[in-house]
This record gives C-alpha cells, structure tokens and sequence, in this order.
C-alpha cells in the first residue's frame, strides 16, 4: 500500500497526463490537445517544487493551456503544416499561357484536337483552322487542359 501512495504524487499524475495528451496528438492532430498537455507538464513541474492545493492546480492547468493555445497554435500550424501560397485565380494562371509559343507535334483539325509542346510538356490543342505538324503557334486561350492555338 505504502508503494501505491508514492505513485499519487501530483507531480506524478500532472506529467503522466501530460504525456499521454502529447501522445494522443498523433493519433489525433490538430494542434490543440498539445497544448493541454504542455500545460499539464508545467503544472508537474511547479508541483515538484511547491505543494499547491489542487484547486490551484487546475486553475494553472486551464490557465497556462488555454493562453499557450491562443497565442502559439497559429504559429506552431505553419511551422509544421507550412504555408499555403495565395491561391491563384484562373484568369491569372491563363495570363502565364497567352502569347507563349508552342510547336505542333501531331496536326490540328478544327473538329480534332492535336498536340503542342509547351515548356517541355506535351498539351492537347484546339484551333479554329488546320496546323500541320511542326509548325509554330501562339497560345491564345486554355480550357482545362487544353490549348487554344493559332499558327504564327
């Protein structure tokens, strides 16, 4: 009985807690949990070296989870997940395409579609007239992922 006593220490019980919310966050990410367990890893450690009433105990263990959650959850999130670029509009990614110049590598019909190299990459096309293979042609308009060309 007398070893079962020196396993209720708060000490103990606040960094046994602690620990298994740290782990509980990789079966359950989203960056909060690891804040409740922080917290409770500071509530052992004031323990280790004060004799504080439980009350305040889990004043300091809401406390400190809910100010560290506030204030580093956003930063911690990009440094783990990474930052997200601005996502760019269609009219803004079709502006990168128009008025580049492509070579015909299988010939456009008005009622088939072809093929352009562009940047190394093999594209379909669709043109309003004939393009014979070989031939240069400007990028005029993209739907999907098809090119809108006309022959140079």
């Amino acid at each position: 009985m007398e070893n079962f006593k020196e396993w209720l220490k708060p000490e103990l019980i606040w960094f046994i807690a602690g620990l298994i919310m740290l782990l509980a966050e990789f079966a359950m990410p989203g960056l909060i949990i690891f804040f409740f367990g922080i917290g409770a890893l500071l509530v052992a450690l004031i323990c280790l070296f004060t004799d504080i009433s439980i009350n305040l105990q889990l004043t300091l263990f809401l406390i400190a989870s809910i100010l560290l959650l506030l204030s580093l959850r956003k930063w911690l999130k990009n440094i783990f997940v990474g930052r997200t670029g601005q996502k760019e509009s269609a009219d803004e990614f079709l502006q990168d395409f128009i008025g580049e110049k492509a070579v015909v590598t299988r010939e456009i019909d008005p009622q088939t579609r072809g093929k352009v190299e562009f940047h190394g990459t093999s594209w379909n096309a669709d043109a309003d007239e004939k393009i014979e293979k070989g031939t240069s042609v400007e990028i005029i308009g993209k739907n999907n992922i098809t090119l809108k060309v006309k022959a140079l």
